[in-house]
């Protein structure tokens, strides 16, 4: 673990490996976790009782609740610190015991970012196009990165391009996904009809290609060791 000012980061396998977290998967810079609620009413009992935890403060975390399931995201914004931190790490221990009292179970394999990735040799011209189109605002600390201020949509990262690349598609999909289901995700893709185009940089990311050549990024945040054992 690193310290940043006076917030301790913590990484992504370092996240996988601390007891208590195995509901939760790394997806991006945030962990996340699917509780299986079943109805409406349960989901607001579950969010009622995170609202009450130490811990929880504005924008901290972020949940979003359907009919049938409620996802959770926890990520530390704090000055230039982006990421997980401590904070995130207590604050999921103490979600995942709320909801095991409640009788919730967590589906970790339910959970997935998706990124849009912009190729860009104007960055900043093209950014100020997306803002204004989307109605998206600028992630702090980040100019390269546009967020939906509902945090709804899927974020948008402008990808410094040093040359043209016409050969290829300059807009593609960033498919964040937990560790553990990733080269599953990978085979029902290329079972699909895609194809596998890079695994250089497995199992950080791989690259993949549909039919026509539009490509895809498949990542896990950073995991750089086999999946840890459950406990």
């Amino acid at each position: 673990m690193t310290y940043e000012g006076t917030i301790e980061r913590v990484r992504p396998q370092q996240f996988h490996e601390t007891v208590g977290l195995e509901d939760w998967r790394v997806l991006g810079e945030g962990a996340c976790a699917y509780f299986r609620t079943g109805s409406l009413a349960v989901g607001a009992k579950l969010v009622q009782a995170i609202s009450e935890l130490p811990g929880v403060g504005s924008g901290h975390p972020d949940i979003d609740v359907r009919h049938d399931g409620v996802t959770v995201r926890l990520i530390t914004l704090s000055g230039d610190f982006y990421g997980l931190s401590e904070r995130d790490v207590e604050l999921a221990r103490r979600i995942t015991a709320v909801a095991r009292t409640l009788g919730i179970p967590a589906d970790p394999s339910a959970v997935q970012t998706v990124q849009v990735t912009v190729d860009a040799l104007a960055g900043p011209a093209v950014v100020r196009f997306w803002r204004a189109l989307l109605g998206y605002d600028d992630r702090a600390n980040s100019p390269e990165d546009l967020i939906d201020p509902q945090r709804r949509g899927a974020p948008f990262y402008f990808q410094r391009m040093d040359a043209p690349r016409p050969q290829r598609n300059r807009v593609h999909i960033d498919v964040w996904v937990p560790y553990d289901r990733a080269e599953a995700r990978i085979a029902d893709a290329v079972a699909a009809g895609g194809r596998l185009v890079d695994d250089a940089h497995a199992p950080g990311h791989w690259v993949l290609a549909d039919p026509e050549g539009n490509e895809a990024c498949v990542g896990t945040a950073g995991w750089t060791g086999p999946a840890p054992a459950r406990r």
